[in-house]
This record gives C-alpha cells, structure tokens and sequence, in this order.
C-alpha cells in the first residue's frame, strides 16, 4: 500500500522507467551495459516505491501514552525552550528519517489540535542544530486530558522539499492516524511536559504509531 502523496510520483516514474526500458533496449547495443542500465532504473524505481510505502501500523490507544509520530532514529531527548507556542521548558524528543524510513507522520495522541502553523525555510540536513528553528517546517499542537499538550514538529531535510500537513485546529486527532508526509529525508520533534516519563534512548529505533515515546505517571 502506497502513500496518496506518491501515487502522482510514482505513476510519473513509472512512465519514465518504461519509456528508459524502450531506449536502453533499442540503442545500446552492447549486452552488459544494456543489462546494467535496466537494473538501475528498476533499482531507483524500487526505492521511489519503497519511500512511498504506508504499511498498515496497530495502534493501541491509550491518553497516557505519546506514541512516535514518524519511523526512524531517535537523535535528541534533552529538556529545552520551546519558544513558538508554549515558551516554556519541556522535554524534547526528535527521531531522525532516512531516505529509506516509512515518511508518513502520524499523531502521537488523541485529541484535539489546538494549533497548526507552517513555516517556510531552509533545508539545512535534519541533524544541524539550527534545523528545528530555520528549516521548512510545521508546528501542530494536540491536547487532551490524559497526556496533556503535545507539539510535534515535522521539519525539512536537505533532500525534502515538501512538506504536508493534514492538522487544522479544532480537528480531532486520532492516536496513530495519518497526519502528515514530509518527502525525502527529514526529522520530526517531539515537545513533551516535563513530567513525562520517557520510555526511549537515544539512537533507538523506534515506529510510527507504535512505539511508546512517553507517559504520563
């Protein structure tokens, strides 16, 4: 099953790799390189279909659970200011997507969204520093009454170019739901209340919709 923000991408590179197979075949003569072409564009076809994959995930709702938004690598659990919607200390946890991880994002809570906001940027790579304040990116709130507030924030990578963003306030979230795609590599933080009992280490792997990256006691 593919993600719908691929299904345009995917049909495209289809014709591309077909109408490439026809090229190859009819003027490369030589055996071995006409053969190594066609694997190459069958391999980047793989991996565009394996970017835009949108696996089923079992979610098992719970409000004293946040759940990871994205697939990926956890890279950051620090406590910081958050300074664009709460302006106050919590805990930060950002989970880092390869080219190759699962890229839909996914509410951490049940609730309702109490903000959404987009921001254009940079594309500075997922990992600098400075790539939570300056790069592309999307802010989302959800709160409710088992967990609290909950701001994830989807931001660009050096290859994403586009970011989507389903979260409207006043929409109600579901826990593990689709709420989002960012394409091409990226990183997605977590701003987590300070009482929240951190269930990950840094460099786990965790899965959207699945992994629990915090409770509430």
């Amino acid at each position: 099953m593919f993600h719908k923000e691929g299904h345009k991408i995917i049909f495209i590179t289809l014709v591309i790799v077909v109408g490439s197979f026809f090229l190859i075949d009819e003027f490369i003569l030589n055996e071995w390189i006409r053969k190594g072409l066609m694997i190459t564009v069958l391999v980047f076809f793989i991996l565009i279909l394996q970017f835009f994959r949108n696996p089923k995930r079992h979610t098992h709702p719970n409000e004293k659970h946040a759940l990871s938004p994205v697939d990926g690598k956890v890279v950051v659990i620090e406590e910081v200011m958050e300074n664009e919607v709460f302006k106050d200390k919590r805990i930060q946890v950002s989970v880092f997507m390869s080219p190759l991880n699962v890229h839909v994002t996914r509410y951490p809570i049940s609730g309702n969204v109490s903000f959404s906001k987009y921001h254009p940027g940079k594309y500075l790579v997922a990992w600098h520093p400075k790539a939570s304040e300056e790069n592309e990116r999307t802010t989302v709130v959800v709160e409710n009454e088992g967990f609290g507030k909950v701001l994830y924030r989807q931001i660009a990578g050096a290859l994403a170019k586009r970011i989507v963003n389903y979260a409207k306030p006043n929409d109600t979230a579901v826990q593990g739901a689709d709420s989002g795609f960012i394409k091409f590599g990226s990183r997605v933080d977590l701003f987590l209340p300070l009482d929240a009992d951190i269930k990950v280490e840094l460099n786990q792997k965790v899965r959207g919709g699945e992994s629990i990256i915090a409770e509430m006691k």
